[in-house]
């Protein structure tokens, strides 16, 4: 077990998890400390890399690890806005973990610059023609400037000619080799690259660079001796990268590394195959900026027909077992409190109604890295059983205030498919594996998606307190900007969403700038119950024109019990637009949202006529070499 320390006395828990097959412990970590924080500042795992901060870019993209039941459950997550007390218990990866045949720490490595020199070189121990493992130069010192580069003979700039004998050539700058001893496992003779060319270059800051270890090297898996060539040292899902040229400055691909790691593991491994559709998805909050798009998707595609590399998932579960849970009684004394049981929660939150609340800190998250808060106390719901459950009922499904998004929306599709494509476009994968949709709620952003969806529906919010509980509808919980009317000792703990009924017709719009990845400028949702002709039942929830995500009470009764005709969309279009005063902001203008408020009225009524337009939500772009 290894043990670390931070230099900040405060009263807080170890946080124990598991990495590289061994528990880790972390002593004294603040509560504000993110985890992207702790892995490059104090465990110097500087291959997670800080973009945003605020996990729209995922450069910073790790994958946790939980038990579920007799398996593993893996889960790609945004560490940058992801408070480093939240991994307490689980297994983690980083970018520096998932090569199976690497040199496994860095101590075992090669000084930073360090060649390895062959026998007979200049510095080498051994003598020319001697068979072994290759000798490390001993100092900066003696290697060439920094970035110079080992020519072979018969390369282009080496000064000897091709099959001569004798020490490599050096060159002046990196181009686009790698380092002596750091060959790229995708690289291919000339002509058997995937595109017919050279394999291209790999950026040094990119996390694919790795020693091959050559047989009976230390870290690697075959003895002395063995033939068969030196064993490649990637990830399937780092080997794609390479082999489909998926990289060029290199910042973000460890990120997106780790989101292909976390498929690898939740489709390759259980036999499922990555469709296009599926990468598209699940890479959706990783953003890249120079390379495309089309090689990182093909990558993704391609690992599945790599060699396979597994996970000894018994024995990460006999380690995650070996985390010894915190005492009931000590909890009380930590800044940092994580009760696993919905009593203790609530006796703390009475005790404690100063601590900040959190689940999955994917809002809260921003507070540390964009306006710099410190908590003195946090109260952490994500590990209470009882808020870890969806429960199905004949009339209803009731979410816990501790189920991710990702969970949460995979329920309610399963009552309303229609829904996918929408809780698609909700942020990325890493955010919806780590935010829950009760913290959604409770936050209350005038622009949180799920809002105007819930409202449409009848939901309702279960509010939880030492001295018991009530229930109201969602749109009754917000009383201003991010305001609620909940007591200093309550918090939310359930979402009731009523179960779809054969009448209803549900449509749900968010417009934003960007498709994939964004945050609304207006969310309009709509549930119109029509029978003979005439409106029977509606229900309306909007986004992004008030202070609180609201019900349009005023265009529900100008539609109620009218014909469902193009005369009366129109009044209830003027109703609507005259219902809200939006602001205007970075996102859109209020005459903007003014504007396409009605318009989306206006498509509702088209396509429940049967008109079909295009749909940016169904439209494929077809692919051309």
């Amino acid at each position: 077990m290894t043990t670390l320390s931070s230099a900040t006395p405060r009263p807080v828990k170890t946080i124990q998890f598991v990495r590289r097959g061994e528990v880790v412990s972390v002593e004294n970590v603040p509560p504000s400390r993110t985890l992207l924080e702790l892995l490059r500042e104090d465990l110097g795992l500087t291959g997670s890399k800080e973009g945003c901060g605020e996990g729209d870019c995922g450069a910073c993209t790790v994958v946790l690890g939980e038990a579920q039941g007799d398996a593993m459950r893996y889960r790609a997550v945004n560490s940058c806005i992801r408070l480093a007390h939240s991994i307490d218990g689980m297994a983690l990866w980083t970018v520096e973990d998932i090569a199976p045949t690497l040199v496994a720490s860095r101590t075992a490595l090669p000084p930073e610059g360090a060649l390895r020199l062959r026998p007979g070189e200049a510095g080498s121990a051994a003598p020319a023609g001697e068979e072994g493992t290759p000798t490390l130069a001993a100092s900066r010192t003696a290697l060439p400037p920094e970035g110079a580069l080992r020519l072979r003979p018969g390369e282009a700039g080496s000064a000897a000619p091709a099959g001569e004998e004798g020490a490599p050539t050096l060159s002046a700058s990196y181009g686009s080799l790698l380092p002596e001893g750091a060959e790229c496992c995708g690289s291919e003779p000339a002509g058997a690259g995937l595109d017919g060319t050279k394999g291209g270059g790999v950026s040094q800051s990119c996390g694919l660079q790795g020693l091959r270890l050559r047989p009976g090297e230390a870290g690697s898996t075959a003895p002395a001796g063995e033939r068969g060539g030196i064993e490649p040292p990637l990830h399937p899902a780092q080997q794609a990268m390479v082999k489909c040229h998926a990289s060029q400055c290199g910042f973000c691909t460890p990120g997106f590394v780790m989101s292909l790691f976390g498929m690898y593991q939740n489709h390759v491994c259980k036999g499922e195959p990555i469709t296009r559709e599926m990468a598209q998805q699940e890479l959706s909050g990783n953003l890249c900026r120079c390379t495309g798009y089309r090689p990182i998707l093909d990558a993704a595609q391609l690992m599945g027909s790599l060699p396979p590399v597994t996970l000894d998932e018994t024995d990460l579960l006999s380690k995650l077992e070996q985390i010894t849970p915190v005492a009931i009684g000590l909890e009380a004394a930590f800044f940092y409190k994580s009760p696993r049981t919905l009593a203790a929660l609530l006796q703390q939150r009475a005790a404690h109604p100063q601590a900040q609340l959190v689940a999955g800190c994917t809002d809260v998250g921003l507070w540390v890295t964009k306006q710099h808060r410190q908590f003195e106390q946090v109260l952490d719901l994500s590990q209470v059983g009882e808020l870890r459950r969806i429960e199905n009922s004949p009339r209803h499904i009731a979410i816990g205030a501790a189920v991710t998004l990702h969970d949460a929306f995979a329920a309610l599709v399963s009552d309303r498919p229609q829904l996918q494509t929408f809780f698609n476009r909700f942020a990325g994968l890493p955010v919806r594996n780590s935010g829950t949709l009760g913290g959604n709620v409770a936050n209350g952003s005038p622009i949180g998606d799920s809002m105007p969806l819930l409202i449409a529906l009848g939901a309702t919010v279960l509010l939880m307190s030492v001295r018991g509980q009530r229930e109201l509808p969602l749109e009754r919980l917000y009383t201003g900007y991010r305001k609620n009317i909940m007591a200093p000792d309550e918090l939310l703990a359930w979402i009731k969403v009523p179960k779809a009924s054969v009448d209803e017709n549900l449509r749900i719009y968010k417009i934003s700038k960007r498709f994939d990845d964004d945050i609304s400028a207006i969310c309009l949702a709509l549930n119109l119950h029509v029978e003979g002709g005439v409106v029977r039942a509606a229900s309306l929830g909007a986004g992004g024109v008030a202070a609180t995500p609201v019900r349009a009470v005023q265009t529900e009764a100008a539609l109620l019990g009218q014909p469902w005709s193009f005369q009366t969309v129109q009044l209830a279009i003027a109703v609507l637009r005259a219902e809200f005063s939006p602001i205007s902001d970075m996102r859109a203008s209020a005459a903007y949202r003014i504007q396409v408020l009605g318009n989306l009225l206006q498509r509702y009524w088209l396509e429940s006529q049967g008109v079909q337009q295009i749909d940016l939500a169904s439209f494929v772009l077809d692919e051309t070499a």
